[in-house]
């Protein structure tokens, strides 16, 4: 029964976990499926999660939403200041600790060997921005690693599909709630993120190339008020990504001046960049995260994590 398993989901399964350098993988329907599939899976009322504000606005609604209502606890801290996870750990009680590196929408990045440190609590790295071709979260010790595959390692725009890939006896334990929780990948889905691997290497280095190329000419834009990007001199954490990342990968994002009107008069006279609110595809796509993917977090809460309205 596909439910609990499927040849085809498999074979993608076991080119993840390949690539990632992990003992297993499992795949859901989506990366927001592996999201909540992971956490509820290791934790229970009274348990604690620490988690990086800079997160996908999905995610932070997740954490911020759902986990309430289940007697879990969240604390956030900024993945740029050093030690901030281990600082906000409380041993006996954090089951989890959670980043996101490079980070949606503003490429913050999380210390991999540092989170790797950490004893105690799982950790989980979402990898979706960077793709095993840019970083391997699990060879720092990290417990999980996490991808949308929707994105860059389906790389078409034509699947929907999430993955964890880890040691062999936690992925068996979180199997065990993922068949009742019921986000599982497709095997049609998984079929089109295995044919989109198969292109990942040479796709991720001529996007991560064009990226680099565009982040250099826009921060010298006079209407960009800045750029983040880990692969520029000026991103706060250059040097980190310097360590842990081959590349500075294919997103970027900028911050303009004039704030929402800006942003919107861009999208509005875009001729080659489509305005969608994915990534990873054959097409290059723009969105503006205050209104869409962060949309759904209160205005402090954007501001803490730097989702501005001219970005």
């Amino acid at each position: 029964y596909t439910r609990y398993g499927n040849p085809t989901v498999q074979a993608f399964e076991e080119a993840v976990a390949s690539l990632e350098g992990a003992e297993s993988a499992l795949a859901f329907g989506s990366g927001m499926g592996a999201i909540s599939a992971t956490v509820l899976a290791l934790c229970s009322s009274g348990d604690h999660i620490v988690a990086q504000r800079q997160l996908y606005g999905g995610t932070l609604f997740f954490l911020q939403s759902v986990c309430p209502r289940f007697g879990i606890e969240v604390t956030l801290v900024d993945a740029a200041e050093p030690g901030a996870f281990g600082a906000a750990v409380r041993p006996g009680r954090t089951m989890l600790v959670l980043a996101e590196s490079p980070s949606n929408p503003r490429l913050a990045l999380a210390d991999l060997a540092e989170l790797g440190a950490i004893r105690g609590p799982f950790t989980v790295v979402d990898s979706t921005f960077a793709t095993p071709m840019l970083q391997r979260p699990l060879d720092h010790g990290v417990s999980l690693v996490l991808h949308s595959a929707t994105k860059a390692l389906a790389g078409h725009n034509d699947a929907t599909i999430g993955v964890i890939a880890g040691a062999t006896d936690l992925l068996d334990a979180i199997w065990g709630y993922a068949t009742l929780h019921g986000s599982v990948a497709s095997p049609f889905d998984a079929w089109n993120a295995l044919r989109g691997i198969r292109t990942l290497g040479v796709r991720i280095e001529r996007m991560s190339s064009t990226a680099t190329t565009l982040a250099h000419h826009l921060a010298a834009h006079p209407a960009v008020a800045e750029v983040c990007y880990p692969g520029l001199d000026s991103h706060p954490q250059h040097a980190l990504a310097a360590r842990q990342m081959t590349g500075g990968g294919s997103m970027f994002s900028l911050d303009l001046h004039g704030g929402e009107a800006a942003a919107h008069r861009l999208l509005r006279n875009l001729e080659l960049v489509r305005v969608a609110t994915s990534l990873g595809g054959p097409d290059t796509l723009m969105c503006h995260p205050a209104s869409t993917t962060h949309a759904g977090l209160e205005a402090p809460l954007q501001e803490l994590i730097g989702v501005t309205p001219g970005l």
